[in-house]
């Protein structure tokens, strides 16, 4: 079984929307889009460097994959674009058809959760989801999200999505890795804890 990782940046306050910038989701009047910016430093870069370094293939609720393929593919002079652009994405999206505008990628239709089931249990890489709270909310319920990697940013916002809004699922979770940055950002590797299965250390 493929193992489904999350990586995200959140604030203190658990808040995952738009940590990019102004503009990237308004929903719910959100004003404090690219809080996250200010703190970035070669530590995080090497970290996800190394994270885009293991090849995974991609997982995006409709969204997110449309705020990255609008984005991303039109980049030069840096180290992700030729990555992202080569990596195998998946969409969970009852609304897009394909063909999807950003090459390698492949829509998941119907329900997510079954089409993510179904997708664990096939051959291939690792998955990894960026953004996608709406999906992650619904993943997360049928426990298929097996590691959380969390990049814990020193602001509280008040506001906006968080990654667990109320009503989430109890679930508890292993501490795997921790890493500091210069900004105070502290980068979390959680497992999700099965009863009756050891869980293994994952890492980016």
């Amino acid at each position: 079984m493929r193992n489904l990782s999350v990586t995200n940046s959140v604030t203190l306050d658990g808040v995952m929307q738009a940590p990019g910038g102004p503009d990237e989701d308004r929903r719910g009047g959100f004003e404090h889009g690219g809080w996250a910016a200010p703190f970035s430093d070669s530590v995080m870069a090497r970290k996800m460097g190394e994270g885009m370094a293991a090849r995974s293939q991609l997982l995006f609720g409709r969204r997110t994959y449309e705020s990255f393929a609008s984005y991303w593919p039109h980049q030069t002079d840096n180290p992700f674009t030729e990555v992202l652009d080569n990596t195998q994405k998946y969409v969970a999206s009852r609304t897009l058809a394909e063909p999807l505008p950003w090459k390698n990628s492949t829509l998941l239709r119907g329900d997510a959760a079954d089409a993510v089931a179904e997708l664990k249990d096939s051959e291939g890489p690792d998955l990894v989801i960026l953004g996608s709270g709406e999906l992650i909310n619904s993943l997360a319920r049928r426990r298929l999200i097996d590691t959380y990697i969390l990049l814990v940013h020193p602001v509280v916002l008040g506001t906006g999505r968080r990654l667990f809004p109320d009503g989430a699922t109890l679930s508890r979770f292993t501490l795997a890795e921790t890493v500091s940055t210069t900004t105070g950002v502290i980068i979390a590797t959680y497992q999700l804890q099965r009863v009756g299965r050891k869980n293994s250390s994952c890492q980016l």
